[in-house]
Formats: C-alpha cells, structure tokens, sequence
C-alpha cells in the first residue's frame, strides 16, 4: 500500500509538471524581463516610473503563473496562507498594469478614469482575499470589471487621431493589446460561465508583454538621447558662456587682476569683465543674476551687452550702472541682476565704486580690511534706480575683492553660512599672496567649506601695485 501511495504521488506529481511546464517557462521568463528591466532602471540611477512599472507588472504576471500551478498545490497542499495567496495574487499585476499605461502616456481622460476605477477595485479585492480568504464573488467582480475595461478601453485605443494610429508605438500596443485582450475574454469568460477550457491568458500575455517591452525600450532609448542631445547643447552653452567672460586682464604697470569662476551648473548666472583695462586704468564689473541655469545665463549675456554699451562712460561707475539699468529694464523676463563696479586711475590714485544691491567690495590695506559700501536698487527691475559713487585714494599695496554672494552664503553641512567676517579673515590672510594666489586661496577655502555648492561663484582680485615695482607682467 505504501508503494502505491509512493507511486501514485510520483504520477501527480509527473503529470502535474508536464501540465505546468509551459506556464512555469512563461512564469519564469516574465520573472526574468522584469528583474532585468529593474535592473536597467537601477544601474541609470534615476527614477524612471516606465521602467518601474512595468517592472512590478512582469514580475508579479509571472509569479501569479508559478503560484497558479497545480506542482506548488501539491508541494503546499492544505496551507491556508497558499490558499489565500494563490487568490488574492490574481489581482495585483492589474493594479501595476494601469500604473504602467499611465505612464506610457497613452490613456486619454476616459481611459485613465476607467483603469483607476479597475485599479481601486482590484486592490480592494487584493486586500479582502488576503484577510478573510478567497470568495466565488470575488472572482466573478473581478472577471466582470476587467472584461469591462478591456471592452471599454479597447474601444478607446480604436478611436484615436490618425496620427495617434500611426505612430509606430501606438501600432505596436494596438496589437499586442488585441492579442492579450482577446485572449483575457476568453479566459475570463469561460471563468463567469463556468465552462472548463485550457488557460490562453498567458501567452496573449506573452504577446502583449513583448509588444510592451519594445515600447518601454523605444521610450527609454529615446529619453537617454534627448538627455544627450540636452547636454551636448548644454555643453555649447557653457562654451558660449565662457567665451564671453574676458580670458585675461592684460599687462599693465599698475595692477595686477585674477578672477575666479566656478557655476553650479553647466551654464551659470554669474559675470563679470573689464569694462577698461590699460596701463593706468582697470574697470572692473562684477554681476550675479537671479535664479541659476540657462535662463540666467541668457541674461548674463544681455548684462555683457549692457556694459560694453557704456563703456564710454566707464570713469564714472553711478552712470554706468544706471545706463545698464534702463538697458536691462523689461528685457529680463521679471529676473533681475545684481551689479558692483569699480574704477581704478593710477594717474590720480584715486578708487571709484558703485553697486547695484551686490554685497560690499573689501579693500584690504596693510592688513586692514574696510568695507565699501555704496549700493542701490538692483537692475532690471526700477525705472527710476539712481546710483552713487564712493570714492577713496588708492595706495600702493591696497587689494580689492569683488564677489558673489555665492561666496558669503556657502553653506556647510551644519546650515551655517561662510558669512561676511570669515571672508574679510580669508582676504587677511592672502596679504602676503599674488593676486592669482590669493583669488586661488579664497576660492578654495570656500569649496571647502560648502558642504555642497548650491550657487554659482565668483571672486576678482585686483592688486594696486602703485609704480609697478612689484612684478612685471600680469598674474593670471
């Protein structure tokens, strides 16, 4: 009697595999497309819903052929938890299906009211099998909706615009969800009335699932060369942007000029130029304009403009300012520039400064720091701005440091600021520094400090270096 017990559970079993065999081989593959999918959207490292659901969408497809097999109910036989898993898995990969639909884009108003509805409702089916157990009416509601969304949505997907129809996309969801369609009916029809037929469900899902997988590959190689063509054109951008900001201060006997530049981004809103630059004078224009990326860049570029404009009047700082001011008014899409500029005349030693709401620029003289501060209101943004010049006598030795407020709101990881008193101490102590050194330690101290950087920055260090006894030729 034992033997033939023996033997008849090795015929079950036996006769259960070959039963099994194609729906573990489809089980497994769906498993095995989205685990790699998965895979994919893991190793791009950024959050990509297509990939995600249909991910969850294959995967749980699958493992709903692998629990339905009659091979795992003899292996759990009597387990309650197998029970109420086997039924309350039936309804999961549909919620992850109307997931994966609206992420594809392709679902109009109608549709995406109808694949909710069913999605709510499935889930609400998922969560009551789970708790209480399976039930006949369960199923029967969950046949008679997903018949009804297939109806209903297959009918939608027919009717669209004949560009909707051709594309090549759309073509291919229109077949594999034809295929898949008509084969869920028959599957869910013979389920509500009861007559005893072989389940087709899986391979029109076989279908569908490859007609899927193309369009999520399509979608996704299409996404990663927008996103190359987006860099390739950022990175012209910078090469743009960098091509207008002045290579070099040119030699001169009196002054020595670094500048230092570091954006965010690709493309930043930071600027600055010499306005003049010869033997006995330096024009020196700092900008920072609000906001980041290529809107900010657009208008840093209108600021060059502005400025060069002026040049003519480029000894009296106020009126420069104000020039560029009703240059920039309206132009600048509501953004608006902060601006400070300096003028440098060796002949008459004689400094002239004016801003326009940029923080103060720093004059550091035998280890003095002192401020100066002449501001006024922003540009771009008031018709009637004025502007007025601080003036002082340059001394040979005096070092000037203009910035972005990039610089004094560096953050550390703690949320606090380098700040204005951190930055007088850093330009302290370059006084024994070349200009280009001393641009090189402040700038450097600075990225140190930021526990990321969140803003663009820009020094300009200008050494007044009196009769030019100092160095020859320009510190870069």
């Amino acid at each position: 009697m034992y033997a033939a017990a023996l033997q008849m559970s090795a015929d079950e079993v036996l006769s259960a595999f070959h039963g099994d065999a194609p729906y573990l081989f489809l089980g497994a593959a769906f498993v095995a497309v989205g685990l790699v999918s998965a895979a994919f959207a893991g190793i791009r490292r950024k959050h990509d819903s297509l990939l995600i659901y249909f991910s969850l969408f294959a995967v749980f497809y699958g493992l709903r052929l692998w629990i339905h097999t009659t091979l795992l109910g003899i292996t759990v036989r009597g387990s309650p938890f197998y029970t109420r898993l086997r039924f309350g898995i039936d309804y999961i990969p549909t919620i992850f299906g109307v997931l994966f639909f609206n992420s594809l884009g392709l679902l109009t108003r109608v549709d995406r009211t109808v694949a909710y509805a069913v999605a709510i409702v499935s889930t609400v089916l998922a969560f009551a099998t789970f708790i209480s157990g399976p039930s006949a009416t369960y199923s029967v509601i969950n046949s008679v909706i997903v018949i009804a969304a297939l109806v209903v949505l297959g009918s939608h997907f027919m009717r669209r615009s004949p560009a909707e129809r051709n594309s090549p996309d759309f073509v291919a969801i229109r077949w594999g969800l034809l295929i898949f369609a008509a084969f869920a009916l028959w599957d869910n029809l013979t389920g509500v009335l009861s007559i005893s037929s072989a389940r087709i469900e899986p391979f029109g899902f076989a279908a569908f699932l490859s007609c899927l997988g193309y369009v999520a590959a399509r979608r996704t190689l299409q996404r990663d060369q927008q996103l190359s063509e987006i860099q390739k054109e950022l990175e012209v951008a910078r090469r743009i942007q960098l091509s207008i900001l002045p290579a070099e201060f040119p030699n001169s006997t009196h002054f020595r000029v670094a500048a230092r530049y570091v954006p965010m981004t690709s493309v930043a809103g930071d600027f600055y130029d010499y306005i003049v630059a010869d033997d006995h004078q330096a024009g020196l224009l700092i900008a920072d304009v609000s906001g980041h990326g290529v809107p900010a860049a657009l208008i840093a570029s209108m600021v060059k403009l502005a400025a060069a404009s002026q040049r003519p009047i480029a000894a009296d700082p106020s009126r420069l300012l104000s020039g560029m001011n009703s240059a920039l008014f309206g132009n600048t899409q509501e953004q608006f520039v902060t601006a400070a500029y300096v003028h440098l005349n060796a002949e008459s030693r004689e400094l002239r400064y004016s801003a326009a709401g940029h923080p103060p620029m720093l004059l550091l003289r035998k280890s003095e720091i002192i401020e100066v501060k002449e501001n006024g209101l922003m540009l771009a943004s008031f018709d009637f701005a004025v502007y007025s010049n601080a003036t002082r006598r340059l001394e040979p030795g005096d070092r000037i440091l203009l910035y972005t407020d990039g610089i004094v709101e560096a953050s550390n990881a703690s949320g606090n600021f380098l700040g204005h008193a951190a930055l007088c101490e850093l330009l302290r102590k370059t006084a024994g520094f070349s200009s280009s050194e001393a641009a090189d330690s402040i700038m450097s101290s600075v990225q140190q400090w930021a526990a990321k950087q969140e803003d663009d920055l820009t020094v300009l260090v200008c050494d007044y270096v009196g009769d030019g006894a100092v160095e020859q030729g320009k510190e870069s």
